[in-house]
């Protein structure tokens, strides 16, 4: 499904280099739920933003659903990244200025899907994760795990084949923290859609098929 070959990432400022990712090989299946560890620093998230199409490695091939990707202009990465994966951050990235509803269109205004099919889509989208009830409330009228799931439902509402999950409970306690791998658990088990998340929490990871530890931007096991 997603497959890493020798990539290396570096950091670069005036004075100093800093190497995030080195020389890592991974092999993501499809339908797998895959957690990743590691201290801060480690290269987590710099592993998901490769894997994610929203950054680029100076050296390594990603290949997606068999084909390398790297070689895509912007333009055609941000496609891929529209019709076959989902994001989802700590801190939610809501807009602010748009109930529930509309946040969660997003990505199908991307994918310029016709209005009805739109409407269907987010309001089926909410009853699963829970919230046919806000469809009109605002981010700041609801709570933090409202809000998380909020951004699972923009993040799963165009069907994407893999969810990216960069520590999705971090700015959560830990009954909300349940709720959201409880949702993320059903999309892989009833959906086979393939997880990759980032967590601090070794509870969490036991929840995965599969645990991945970085230390110092190498794989460790």
């Amino acid at each position: 499904m997603i497959q890493l070959n020798d990539i290396e990432k570096i950091y670069k400022t005036k004075t100093i280099e800093t190497l995030a990712l080195n020389r890592v090989n991974l092999h993501i299946e499809e339908g797998e739920f895959v957690s990743v560890m590691g201290p801060s620093g480690s290269g987590k998230s710099t592993l998901l933003n490769i894997m994610g199409l929203l950054d680029r490695p100076e050296k390594g091939q990603v290949i997606i659903d068999g084909t390398p990707v790297l070689k895509y202009n912007d333009s055609q990465l941000a496609q891929l990244r529209n019709q076959k994966l989902g994001f989802v951050f700590q801190r939610f990235h809501l807009i602010n200025d748009l109930n529930v509803f509309d946040n969660v269109e997003i990505p199908l205004l991307y994918r310029k899907t016709p209005a009805l099919q739109r409407k269907k889509l987010i309001l089926e989208t909410l009853d699963r994760v829970g919230l046919s009830a806000r469809v009109k409330h605002y981010p700041n009228q609801l709570s933090g795990g409202q809000c998380q799931r909020v951004a699972i439902a923009r993040a799963i509402v165009g069907k994407p084949r893999v969810i990216l999950a960069d520590e999705p409970t971090g700015n959560l306690d830990s009954a909300m923290g349940k709720e959201i791998i409880t949702i993320l658990k059903e999309l892989n088990e009833n959906f086979s859609t393939t997880i990759v998340m980032v967590t601090h929490d070794e509870k969490l990871s036991k929840d995965t098929n599969r645990l991945i530890r970085f230390f110092d931007g190498k794989q460790v096991n």
